[in-house]
């Protein structure tokens, strides 16, 4: 009995000498933050989940800081009206980036692509300057589910058709891509067990005779100019506006004015919705269905 009492002894103290091998829970935060910040933010959020430390060094301010706007300041000053930054941690700020913000008395938002940190933006159409859009004759405000902004404006019948707007935007370094989101065709709620809707192309003409001009300006000196005819009825389009690009040295922001016009008076123009314009980055255009 001895002998045996001896032997467990000796086995539980031979057991509590072996060395402890370490894991990622005992990785200090300030290296776990130097892995995280070479990921991007939703891989970020997915590793927090692993353990204390990489939970931990998930709020570190320097692995977030790459992933704003380099002038999110400016940013967040447009969009509240108060940068309020110094209040903030660098991950409530990008979390609060990246949901679609309203401005400018909701003809506006933006937001920050969760994947790319790449700056985003969209117009209403009652943001936007529209010809006779006041005059019941030519235009009508449709609400619908179809778009962001619950709204959209509808073209019944009118001559001279012109739709233009203007924005002044502290845009990050980059190219971007101007689009009109467009719809030939009335949106109508189709009634049942389900609500949905359905496109009545009844009043759709003008548009397969002279093509539409799109066209937009830079205040500095940036120009671009294209034309097509409209022909996909019944779905919603972006349709190409033009490009520019915001300069790396850039400090103040960017002046913008756009404009889609068809002014050929030869013949009307009718059956046409129009949504909001979008700017997106270049590189993210493959995303543009989702907005």
């Amino acid at each position: 009995m001895g002998l045996g009492l001896s032997l467990f002894q000796n086995g539980s103290s031979s057991s509590s000498s072996l060395p402890v091998i370490p894991g990622l829970g005992d990785m200090p935060e300030s290296c776990v933050a130097l892995i995280l910040e070479n990921l991007d933010p939703v891989e970020i959020c997915r590793f927090s989940k692993l353990n204390r430390a990489f939970r931990g060094a998930s709020w570190a301010d320097s692995v977030w800081e790459s992933k704003l706007p380099k002038d999110y300041r400016s940013i967040l000053e447009k969009i509240r009206g108060d940068s309020q930054e110094k209040k903030l941690r660098k991950r409530d700020i990008y979390t609060f980036l990246s949901r679609v913000n309203s401005f400018d008395d909701d003809t506006k938002q933006a937001w920050v692509d969760k994947r790319s940190s790449d700056l985003c933006l969209c117009i209403a159409a009652k943001g936007l300057r529209i010809t006779g859009i006041d005059d019941r004759r030519y235009w009508s405000r449709i609400p619908t589910d179809e778009s962001r902004f619950s709204s959209v404006a509808y073209l019944q019948q009118i001559w001279w058709f012109e739709v233009a707007g203007e924005i002044e935007f502290p845009f990050p370094a980059g190219r971007y891509s101007v689009f009109f989101r467009l719809q030939l065709g009335k949106p109508v709620k189709r009634f049942g067990w389900r609500r949905t809707w359905t496109c009545n192309t009844d009043q759709i003409h003008g548009w397969n005779i002279k093509p539409v001009r799109f066209q937009l300006w830079t205040e500095d000196g940036q120009h671009s100019s294209s034309q097509c005819k409209l022909t996909e009825a019944g779905s919603w389009g972006h349709y190409h506006g033009g490009d520019f690009v915001v300069g790396k040295s850039k400090s103040s922001p960017t002046k913008l004015k756009f404009s889609m016009t068809q002014i050929d008076c030869t013949h009307t123009k009718g059956g046409l919705c129009v949504d909001s314009v979008v700017v997106y980055p270049s590189s993210c255009k493959d995303q543009l269905n989702r907005v």
